[in-house]
């Protein structure tokens, strides 16, 4: 466990709790862990979790200015936009993964399913779309499993907080999606 680890553990962790509150502060706090952890990564053999912390970073900025002052206001998507949502995080990700192996990535299934699951969680974070905490759920899971198999013990455990942290985001952004059907 160095350092870097554990900045970017508490950074990361404080972006990833604010995201559930749905405050616009959430996203300074999500890039300066995305910039910790694509170093982390890297160092890691992790190819695919770092490069996926620059496009985490492209979506916080998106986030700041597309949340607004007031935050989130979450809703729900159409049926149509969840299959096209689970269509693509199928296809996408079988197709990445034959690259990871060539590039020798350490986890390339988990790695190839977390970064396209993650891509297609952040859009939703940034679109304020309650949808995006399942996925974060799944992917959060996954990627548990794979740090915790490569020896990042703490990174292992924040997954495995990001995992119950999903599920309170579940519960709240639903409940905030409805009360804005029924307004």
């Amino acid at each position: 466990m160095s350092l870097l680890e554990i900045f970017a553990f508490l950074t990361s962790l404080a972006g990833v709790s604010l995201g559930v509150l749905g405050p616009r502060i959430t996203w300074i706090f999500w890039n300066l862990g995305s910039l910790l952890y694509a170093a982390l990564f890297f160092q890691s053999s992790y190819y695919a979790s770092a490069a996926l912390q620059f496009l985490f970073i492209a979506g916080g900025v998106w986030g700041w200015f597309g949340w607004g002052p007031k935050g989130a206001k979450p809703r729900k998507s159409t049926d149509r936009e969840r299959i096209f949502l689970v269509t693509s995080l199928i296809v996408f990700s079988i197709t990445l993964w034959p690259f990871l192996l060539y590039i020798g990535a350490t986890s390339s299934a988990i790695e190839s399913f977390g970064f396209v699951g993650s891509v297609i969680a952040q859009l939703l974070m940034v679109w304020q779309r309650f949808e995006a905490w399942p996925i974060w759920f799944i992917v959060d899971l996954a990627y548990t499993y794979q740090y915790f198999s490569g020896g990042l013990y703490l990174t292992a455990f924040l997954y495995l907080i990001f995992t119950g942290i999903a599920v309170w985001g579940w519960v709240r952004w639903r409940r905030e999606a409805e009360k804005t059907i029924n307004d």
